[in-house]
């Protein structure tokens, strides 16, 4: 039987190699991090030190349960399970940790600041939301593990599984829609219909992606509103996507005016606006008349852009320059509704 002294010297020894141990592996990570060679971060040694510090922590109260230095039954109980949930936690942060430094090292050599973005935003996509799976399966993991390792709770699980089949059933109805939510994300990460910054129409709003979790996506609207919808809604539901196969774009401007409008004149002020502004890509430039009505007359302008913020940019740019050309120069060729009064004699 272990007297009291020896127990206090123990933990005495105990609080000293963890802070000596905790040191001293914090120095060797931060060593190892300012190495621009190895795949470790600069900071990582910040990043961990409390997962690493838990784990040490964990590790040296379970080597001293096994050395049974604890006299008491009941103290042995209470530090038992905090041992082993200790070690789960720590393991499992630290796993997740190293995941995310993983992830950014990879995405290291893809720019999706650039213009032509479209295969950096591809692979950005898929690690997000094959992130996000694994650290949900690895959570799950970690939680089956720490409950498992309880007996009690181990006999009562066992118990629920086998009484309990019709309220599985009922949870399992409850919770299909749950399960095709995240089913559609782990979709959206191979198939790709959206991926991030693509320019899209949705439910009428027009915005770009910006982030895709395995449940929802929260859309950028133009006007900086942001835009929620199950990640459902991409599987299910009929959207405009501006970007898919390249990150270049139309835009498109309309104007309305009479019958009497010089239609050459527009191009040639189209040509001379596209030349002085850098947000025109050199690509496409049209001018066509699309409709008439017996009111006014519709004259469509496309031109292309590098990118969907440009081509939003470039045609507001271009519709208040052509109104101010035709107010400045055809004022009459303005939209108007004409008005025929016969005066009867009398």
């Amino acid at each position: 039987m272990t007297s009291d002294p020896l127990l206090f010297r123990y933990i005495l020894a105990s609080v000293i190699t963890l802070l000596i141990s905790f040191f001293i592996a914090f120095y060797i990570l931060k060593k190892i991090g300012k190495d621009p060679k190895n795949i470790l971060p600069g900071n990582f040694a910040q990043r961990v030190w409390i997962p690493l510090l838990i784990f040490l922590a964990a590790l040296i109260l379970k080597i001293a349960l096994l050395s049974k230095i604890f006299i008491y039954e009941y103290t042995y109980n209470i530090l038992q399970p905090i041992s082993t949930l200790g070690l789960i936690l720590s393991a499992t942060w630290l796993i997740i940790i190293t995941l995310k430094i993983l992830k950014n090292r990879m995405l290291k050599k893809y720019d999706v600041n650039t213009s032509d973005n479209l295969k950096a935003r591809k692979i950005y996509t898929q690690f997000n939301i094959l992130e996000n799976i694994i650290i949900f399966i690895i959570i799950i993991l970690a939680i089956g593990i720490a409950l498992m390792s309880f007996e009690s709770i181990r006999s009562v699980g066992v118990s629920v599984l086998t009484s309990a089949g019709i309220a599985g059933i009922i949870i399992g109805f409850s919770a299909q829609k749950a399960i095709g939510t995240l089913l559609a994300g782990i979709q959206i990460a191979f198939t790709q219909p959206i991926r991030l910054q693509d320019a899209v129409i949705v439910e009428g709003e027009w915005g770009w992606i910006e982030e895709i979790t395995l449940t929802y996506v929260v859309i950028k609207v133009w006007d900086k509103r942001r835009l929620v919808v199950p990640s459902t809604y991409f599987i299910e539901t009929p959207f405009q996507n501006w970007t898919k196969n390249s990150a270049d774009l139309l835009g498109t401007v309309f104007l309305y005016t009479d019958y009497t409008v010089p239609v050459d004149k527009i191009r040639e002020e189209l040509d001379r606006l596209l030349e002085i502004t850098p947000l025109w890509d050199k690509q496409a430039k049209v001018v066509q008349v699309t409709d008439a009505t017996d009111r006014s007359m519709e004259i469509r302008i496309l031109v292309s852009a590098k990118d969907s913020p440009t081509a939003f940019d470039l045609r507001v740019f271009i519709r208040e320059k052509l109104i101010d050309f035709l107010k400045e120069n055809y004022p009459e060729s303005l939209p108007k509704s004409r008005v025929t009064i016969n005066e009867s004699k009398t």
